[in-house]
């Protein structure tokens, strides 16, 4: 677990075949900054798909957006593809309006975004 302000923590942990981060907290521009920094260093090192799990995000704004966008091309670069699970319904209807829902895989559960991912090609879903 990393704390990275009080309103935003991130976990990250490696299961069989892919590496999920969970984000508890506000995604917003006061804590998207730290969580982006330590995304970036986890991207590093990562072969294996990448499942965000949103279940603990319980708001996001735009900042927030951009950082799961900017994941997203900067995992492209590693040839890391990325899944987001378990968005909130707030937080899913704001990849709705946005179009972001087209951008990504989205799934209820982590659970789920493994299956999806086991049995997909590793390439991009936007």
């Amino acid at each position: 677990m990393h704390s990275l302000t009080p309103r935003v923590r991130l976990f990250s942990r490696r299961l069989p075949g892919h590496t999920v981060i969970a984000v508890r907290g506000e995604l917003d521009i006061a804590t998207t900054a730290a969580l982006r920094d330590r995304i970036l260093t986890l991207l590093k090192d990562m072969t294996t798909p990448l499942i965000i799990d949103l279940s603990g995000v319980s708001f996001c704004d735009a900042s927030g957006l951009r950082l799961l966008v900017g994941t997203q091309r900067r995992a492209r670069l590693h040839g890391v593809t990325v899944a987001l699970a378990a968005p909130r319904p707030h937080v899913r209807k704001l990849l709705r309006i946005t179009g972001l829902d087209h951008a990504f895989a989205i799934h209820a559960t982590v659970a789920a975004a493994q299956r999806s991912h086991a049995h997909a090609p590793h390439s991009s879903a936007a």
